[in-house]
């Protein structure tokens, strides 16, 4: 079993921002599927949304600003971003090859996202890809089920009262996410989830 804390992999070298930036998602998407490449890592879509979510969190417990816009919500495999969720769900269970782009609304004509050349964002992004990138998707949702993680609150929250498209919060997400520890196996059971799906109605 390997134990780890997400706050372990906090960049060092005490870098202070005067006023965090938040990103689209998409584009810190790619950002994570371009480091991704260089290290050799396949990510699948299952994958991404726990990387994702981990840099979000990172960021939230850094700079106290959201890394990207928009919210994430609480599915049955973990922390899931809606939008980029509907970007590349047509990659399935199998590695992503492409990019998100975004779309003219009254024209439809797609159009790439701008690249993240912030230095924090990156410094985060990078973080997070080279400890977590090589896992597979089953321990990525094992990290994100963790007793006591914002995915776990929320979802605990959700059987006892009502709780809006289950979403996580930056609030839960700050309050839980520092100090969460995590037990993870190395091999996936063969009933591992491969894609995220939301909980049933």
């Amino acid at each position: 079993m390997n134990r780890c804390r997400y706050n372990e992999l906090e960049p060092r070298g005490g870098l202070k921002l005067t006023q965090a930036q938040t990103f689209d998602p998409r584009s810190i998407a790619n950002l994570i599927l371009d480091m991704a490449d260089d290290e050799g890592y396949n990510i699948t879509p299952l994958a991404l949304q726990k990387l994702l979510y981990f840099a979000h969190g990172l960021y939230l417990i850094r700079h106290n600003a959201p890394l990207v816009s928009g919210c994430f919500e609480a599915w049955q495999n973990g922390p899931v971003h809606p939008l980029v969720y509907k970007c590349f769900k047509s990659s399935g269970r199998l590695p992503i090859r492409t990019r998100a782009k975004k779309k003219d609304i009254r024209t439809g004509q797609e159009f790439d996202i701008d690249l993240v050349e912030d230095v924090h964002a990156r410094r985060i992004v990078r973080s997070i890809v080279s400890n977590y990138g090589h896992m597979n998707p089953w321990q990525l949702v094992q990290i994100s089920h963790a007793e006591d993680s914002p995915w776990d609150v929320v979802v605990n929250k959700a059987k006892t009262s009502i709780a809006l498209g289950l979403r996580i919060s930056d609030t839960t997400t700050k309050d839980f996410f520092k100090n969460q520890k995590v037990s993870i196996s190395s091999e996936p059971p063969k009933n591992a989830p491969e894609e995220d799906s939301p909980f049933a109605a």
